[in-house]
């Protein structure tokens, strides 16, 4: 089904609001509003504002399972250029914690 899409000055949407909604929820058009000729909103029927959160809603389940997949690919690189070794995430945290605390202790009036 092709959609019609019109476009319409933000001025003539306040005398005929009613109209223009009965045209998107009723005729299945998409009525561009502009303002000073450039597009600034658009009205659509709930159908197609509903289609919209679902593709949103898609795109960012997408989204990300990209991410997840990345994730673990570099979660294997890492693993395989450590010849299987994991990282031992604690002993990295006491380092960063002894580091932090000694840096710490430099500091004049700690």
């Amino acid at each position: 089904m092709k959609v019609i899409e019109t476009s319409i000055a933000i001025g003539q949407v306040k005398r005929d609001i009613s109209e223009l909604v009965n045209r998107v929820a009723y005729g299945g058009e998409r009525v561009i509003l502009t303002s000073r000729g450039k597009p600034k909103a658009a009205l659509v029927s709930i159908a197609d504002y509903e289609r919209l959160q679902q593709e949103q809603g898609n795109d960012r389940f997408r989204h990300w399972q990209a991410w997840v997949a990345e994730s673990d690919n570099l979660a294997a690189e890492i693993l395989a250029r450590r010849e299987g070794k994991p990282l031992d995430v604690d002993a990295l945290w006491q380092a960063a914690r002894a580091d932090l605390e000694a840096r710490d202790e430099q500091v004049p009036g700690n």
